[in-house]
């Protein structure tokens, strides 16, 4: 397999390729994460994925990269990282109590070819407290994180139910970027 470069920062992509046993290293692209008017949740994760792979694949010619982006989605509505806990507390409070999307596209460039694939998963949320969710917030763990939450984390205890790919809500749907791999290793 040709080496493999990660055009991303995330702390949660690294470990999950590691833990499934991927060699890699990471380069990440500074592409800014702002949605377009009118562009849709799916695109607006798909062209980040590719934006950020296109832009290592510039410099990386001789390897395969993989860009992703991470969103969380209810009602329509982006939720992205929060900017400040304010903005978390706010997020929480949307997502509290139903259900929302995870959507991570994930961009493959390499060996002359390109796939881009999108990854859903839907997730339900428990109704949660204006004190549950102060308390969340000043754990920290909300910050730097798609729709303010992290499954693996404390806030799985707001998890009522999930369909689809577990890994996908943190942050990375392994198993698609491994047929991915497969597919433009082929």
């Amino acid at each position: 397999m040709s080496p493999l470069i990660l055009a991303s920062q995330s702390p949660r992509r690294r470990e999950l390729l590691r833990q499934a046993g991927f060699q890699f290293t990471v380069q990440p692209a500074d592409i800014p994460e702002v949605p377009h008017p009118s562009e849709t949740p799916e695109a607006y994760v798909m062209r980040l994925a590719r934006e950020k792979a296109s832009a290592v694949a510039a410099m990386t010619p001789d390897s395969i990269v993989l860009g992703a982006d991470t969103t969380v989605v209810r009602n329509g509505l982006i939720l992205e990282k929060p900017h400040d806990p304010a903005d978390a507390f706010r997020m929480l409070r949307i997502l509290s109590g139903g259900e929302h999307q995870v959507l991570t596209g994930i961009c493959l460039i390499g060996k002359g070819r390109v796939i881009s694939e999108v990854a859903l998963t839907r997730v339900w949320f428990l109704h949660l407290s204006e004190k549950e969710i102060a308390d969340y917030v000043s754990t920290g763990e909300p910050m730097d994180k798609a729709g303010a939450y992290a499954i693996q984390g404390y806030a799985s205890r707001f998890v009522e139910r999930i369909e689809g790919c577990h890994f996908n809500i943190v942050g990375l749907p392994v198993s698609l970027v491994y047929r991915s791999l497969r597919r433009l290793e082929d």
